[in-house]
């Protein structure tokens, strides 16, 4: 019988398997600068960090009082990002080392993730992580977004799992929320170092505050071992 018992492993994707940070900020400000917004910065992405695209482009819409729709707004970054994410989008090597690591086990692994179907299919196709993660949510599916649960309890349903046997890898604040509200357990690991001693990360059963530096395949995978171990 596997070390992990009847964990299943639930992934965010942008910026806890891939660095997809820079691929949405390009798109973001290329898209914002189309709409006569020319000074969008990536301090200014950073505070979306963890934000579904559909969300982000209701929330600019308001900020930067623009004249186009939430929904207009929303296809041009995808649009934009797509084209990106195709060709420049960088798996972190622990994570995938992760991810091969748990599928010998043959731990159930899914990808809830906020941004959309098409911008997820394409990286995980471009990535080759498809073949290992063939259960994917994105939140467009789902009714609301996360900090809401809903993105990583449909993951587990259709991973025929109980939430409290799931195990959430996030990055985000949000997502640290979403997960402990789902019920799940948490691997936080802050893409943005300052954002660490957010309240959200504070529930995380691991907390990595150095981020992907931080971060390895082993180290994840033995707090997994020794948490099935003491449950």
């Amino acid at each position: 019988m596997s070390k992990l018992g009847n964990t299943s492993v639930i992934f965010d994707l942008d910026g806890t398997l891939v660095d997809s940070e820079p691929n949405y900020y390009e798109a973001g400000r290329q898209t914002l600068a189309e709409h006569g917004v020319p000074d969008f910065t990536w301090a200014d992405h950073e505070r979306y960090v963890g934000v579904s695209t559909l969300e982000t482009a209701g929330l600019w819409k308001q900020e930067y009082g623009l004249a186009t729709s939430a929904d207009d707004l929303l296809a041009d970054i995808n649009r934009r990002y797509l084209e990106l994410a195709r060709t420049a989008t960088r798996t972190y090597p622990e994570m995938r080392k992760f991810v091969e690591l748990l599928a010998t086990e043959g731990a159930p692994m899914a990808v809830a993730s906020g941004s959309s179907p098409e911008a997820i299919e394409a990286i995980l196709t471009g990535t080759g992580l498809d073949a290992y993660l063939r259960t994917v949510v994105s939140a467009d599916e789902v009714p609301r977004g996360k900090p809401a649960p809903d993105v990583f309890l449909e993951a587990a349903r259709r991973l025929g799992a109980a939430p409290g046997d799931c195990v959430v890898l996030e990055d985000a604040a949000p997502g640290a929320a979403a997960a402990h509200a789902a019920g799940m357990r948490c691997i936080a690991i802050p893409y943005v170092a300052a954002q660490a001693e957010a309240p959200e990360f504070a529930t995380a059963g691991l907390l990595l505050r150095g981020g992907q530096a931080e971060f390895t395949a082993r180290g994840a995978y033995d707090w997994l071992v020794r948490s099935v171990r003491s449950s």
